[in-house]
């Protein structure tokens, strides 16, 4: 065997392995992230859901003439802002996703007062549609927590992957960042004070 073919034959061999460990870490990477794309996309559509719901329910609380005209409209603008709000899904940073759970906690408030409000109506707490709307809603709330759920599980795996060593140095060659997870809003530790009127 010839001298000059060892070095050949040790530098072919070390390209494939760099070229192995590269492209398995990226792939792998490309995986996790479409995965995290995808239940980002899941928790939209799960928020989507409750917007579509809203018009719905404001129509029915409308119906009753003497109720408060402004809980009604703290809804429909909650509502236009939280739809306003546009999250770029390949670039999920902590400052949208904040932006993003801001607008989308607005409307939770403002529903929230929607109903508390509407129980001293009894004619529209005993509206079928009402009700069936109210069901809805309490269903879809806990389909955005699922998908919150599962969405801040595909970035703990995605952002794990890619800090890893050697993963975080091809990672970075490839432009792979991390992903910023929903966060419990400020105060969400503390439990709310409820009253009730006899």
């Amino acid at each position: 065997m010839k001298k000059w073919l060892i070095p050949v034959i040790v530098i072919v061999v070390l390209g494939i392995i760099v070229y192995s460990l590269t492209a398995g870490v990226n792939n792998t990477a490309v995986e996790y992230e479409e995965s995290v794309l995808k239940n980002w996309a899941d928790v939209e559509n799960a928020y989507q859901r409750r917007s579509d719901l809203i018009p719905n329910l404001v129509s029915t609380v409308e119906g009753s003439a003497d109720f408060e005209r402004g809980t009604l409209t703290d809804v429909i603008e909650a509502r236009a802002k939280a739809t306003s709000v546009n999250v770029d899904a390949g670039n999920l940073n902590q400052e949208q996703i904040q932006q993003f759970q801001q607008a989308q906690g607005g409307l939770s408030s403002a529903l929230s007062r929607l109903l508390v409000s509407v129980e001293r109506y009894p004619d529209i707490k005993s509206n079928q549609n009402f009700l069936q709307l109210q069901s809805q809603l309490e269903g879809t709330e806990n389909r955005i927590s699922v998908a919150r759920n599962r969405y801040n599980e595909a970035v703990r795996q995605y952002n794990t992957y890619i800090r890893k060593f050697p993963n975080n140095i091809f990672a970075g060659m490839f432009g792979f960042e991390r992903k910023a997870p929903f966060e419990a809003e400020e105060g969400a530790e503390n439990a709310p004070d409820v009253e009730f009127d006899f």
